[in-house]
């Protein structure tokens, strides 16, 4: 920053010299104070702030120069001197007003800019508080099916109902045997089958379906159903949540203690489609985020 001189050294300009032109001593003292307020506002601050006072200096400079002629005219009559000392108050008065509105701008866009750092350190306040965002994974979903019919093998047995299409898969497959339905991500899958059932004989027979996990019977998750009589056919739904770790995988158990009840298939007809023997569908929806 420049240094700001007195406004008498600036201009080399003494009371007996100002007296030369000014009629009495409150026009000299006036316009001391003028200068001493020109210095004040000069465009030394007025930078300092960053405010646009190109105008501001250039009617500066203009007053000044009128006052460096001034004083070197101090020899011309009393009424040229008035007129020009009448100029140069002219000029200051007009660098004070464009300055005080620089100023004036100066400080308003300041404030304007204290109130927007204010609202950022707000808002990274808050995101310092708010917890991190979580990541979504991508859904894991299957759906399966079998074409075939499946008996089971001996009455009171426990048999894995197989699948032998792959509907859709992602994440979700078929292993070997194609009993088994593997997940390939950590998380909370849904699974929902429908069964078809059929009696081949008369009589009554009961049917018993339930999940397993990696070869371990899920507790407290069977089903039970009775069916009565020959061709009679029945459907049985049932859904579960299951938390999977990635390569778990899951079977559907069933069992019966009469041979002729059966996991069943029926094809298409010409106003309907074919029945699978089950259908099944995965999908980890139900806790999408890790």
């Amino acid at each position: 920053m420049a240094t700001t001189t007195n406004s008498r050294i600036r201009l080399g300009l003494t009371r007996d010299q100002l007296a030369a032109f000014l009629k009495d001593h409150e026009q000299i003292k006036q316009f001391e104070n003028l200068f001493a307020v020109a210095d004040a506002i000069a465009p030394d601050v007025v930078n300092e702030v960053n405010i646009a006072a190109g105008t501001a200096q250039a009617t500066a400079n203009d007053a000044l120069g009128q006052i460096a002629a001034l004083a070197q005219e101090l020899a011309v009559s009393d009424s040229v001197s008035d007129v020009k000392a009448t100029q140069a108050l002219d000029q200051i008065a007009i660098l004070a007003q464009e300055t005080s509105v620089s100023l004036a701008s100066a400080e308003n866009k300041a404030n304007q800019a204290l109130a927007l750092l204010g609202q950022l350190a707000t808002a990274v306040e808050g995101l310092q508080m708010s917890p991190p965002p979580r990541e979504f994974k991508r859904a894991r979903f299957g759906q399966f099916y079998d074409t075939t019919p499946q008996a089971a093998g001996a009455i009171n047995t426990p048999q894995a109902i197989t699948f032998n299409t792959t509907d859709v898969s992602n994440g979700v497959f078929l292993g070997a045997p194609t009993s088994r339905v593997i997940v390939d991500t950590e998380g909370v899958y849904n699974f929902l089958f429908s069964i078809q059932l059929d009696k081949t004989a008369g009589g009554s027979g009961i049917f018993w379906v339930w999940p397993r996990i990696n070869g371990v019977d899920v507790p407290d998750s069977n089903s039970q159903v009775q069916i009565q009589g020959n061709n009679a056919e029945q459907l049985v739904t049932v859904g579960y949540f299951f938390k999977l770790k990635a390569n778990d995988y899951v079977e559907i158990m069933f069992a019966v203690n009469d041979i002729t009840v059966q996991v069943d298939s029926f094809p298409a007809s010409a106003f309907y489609p074919a029945i699978p023997s089950i259908i099944l569908t995965v999908s980890n929806n139900i806790q999408g985020v890790q």
